[in-house]
């Protein structure tokens, strides 16, 4: 079983930053995608941007130029770094990782795994 901790968000004023974090809890497991998903109230959740093993990037459009996802793939931990912050990024923000839970010699399976979400709050 594999635990994701998310740790950075709060409340920020319009144009500020904020970095966001995701741990997975073992590193044992080989972890595909990771990503970050945001879910305002009222709204469904939405993709904002993930990122495979290899470090390739996607974003949603609405955050391209302003924010940044990166990963450490040996402490299984994937980053997001917000920058000039608006009112409607704000939202409950959840870290997805899709982890290897099992493989043979020509297969593998996948899980999802999803965060517990942290607060981004962002003033106007």
């Amino acid at each position: 079983q594999v635990q994701l901790v998310e740790s950075g968000g709060g409340l920020v004023q319009a144009g500020g930053s904020l970095r966001l974090s995701c741990a997975a809890s073992e590193t044992t497991f080989t972890i595909n995608d990771m990503g970050w998903y945001r879910q305002a109230l009222g709204k469904q959740r939405e993709l904002v941007a993930t990122i495979t093993s290899r470090g390739n990037t996607n974003y949603a459009d609405s955050v391209k130029g302003r924010f940044t996802i990166s990963r450490d793939n040996a402490q299984n931990t994937v980053y997001l770094q917000m920058n000039t912050l608006r009112p409607e990024d704000t939202a409950v923000y959840y870290c997805n990782a899709i982890v290897v839970i099992a493989r043979g010699r020509t297969w593998y399976d996948e899980k999802d795994y999803w965060g517990q979400g942290t607060q981004v709050t962002v003033s106007s």
